[in-house]
């Protein structure tokens, strides 16, 4: 089954096509972001994920994390504690560097950096996509805000990434500017297996921006592990 787990400042309604899509699929909110509590590095978010996935008792899991999302479940994956059917970045990296000035700006309180954010998360965003996160990001903390940007730019696998043994597929999008396609490559380059597949024309929100091609990736990935 596939567990979507999503990124910085999000929710899991990023997912909302892909589960429209995968009937059987779950979006795992992150504490703080519907979910009770809160966690400020990669790990604790990693912790909680594995547990909701223990606790639920699912089987055949394949991970698909977007952004901050990936990192979580690169860290799952690496940790090896559950057993994986298959591991789906989308949008993600081994290091996951963040500009010192949005991290400034989201300490501060600006609220010019979350439309900066917005726009970016798009390789052509509009008034609907923009409003869309703002919903989002406006239902997260401002202090879960900044421990999120925080935990990703603190977040570098790149020496642990041989100990993933599963089957893995690095989506991107050709325009993503938060986490350019050569992150993903770096990933497919790195796990035993990998395959990575860049989107035309799509940014950093693939699974949002585009949905048909996104889920056919994903689709034909399931498919090919028999998931």
């Amino acid at each position: 089954m596939l567990v979507f787990i999503h990124g910085a400042a999000c929710t899991p309604a990023v997912f909302t096509h892909q589960l429209s899509a995968f009937p059987d699929a779950v979006a795992i909110a992150l504490p703080g972001h519907g979910a009770p509590g809160g966690a400020e590095d990669i790990a604790s978010f990693a912790d909680a994920v594995e547990s909701r996935i223990a606790s639920e008792e699912w089987r055949d899991v394949i991970l698909c994390g977007s952004s901050m999302g990936g990192a979580i479940a690169l860290e799952i994956a690496i940790r090896g504690k559950l057993p994986l059917a298959g591991l789906v970045t989308i949008g993600s990296g081994a290091k996951l560097r963040v500009a010192p000035a949005i991290i400034e700006a989201l300490r501060l309180g600006d609220a010019a950096v979350l439309a900066t954010l917005a726009d970016a998360m798009f390789a052509e965003p509009t008034e609907e996509t923009r409003a869309a996160m703002f919903a989002q990001f406006e239902s997260v903390s401002p202090a879960q805000r900044l421990a999120d940007f925080r935990a990703c730019d603190a977040f570098d696998v790149r020496e642990r990434l041989a100990a993933i043994a599963v089957p893995a597929l690095m989506l991107v999008g050709e325009r993503d500017v938060m986490t350019p396609p050569d992150r993903s490559l770096f990933l497919a380059d790195r796990i035993a297996g990998a395959h990575v597949e860049v989107l035309p024309r799509l940014g950093h929100l693939a699974m949002l921006e585009g949905p048909e091609a996104t889920n056919l990736h994903l689709a034909g990935f399931v498919d090919s592990i028999g998931g």
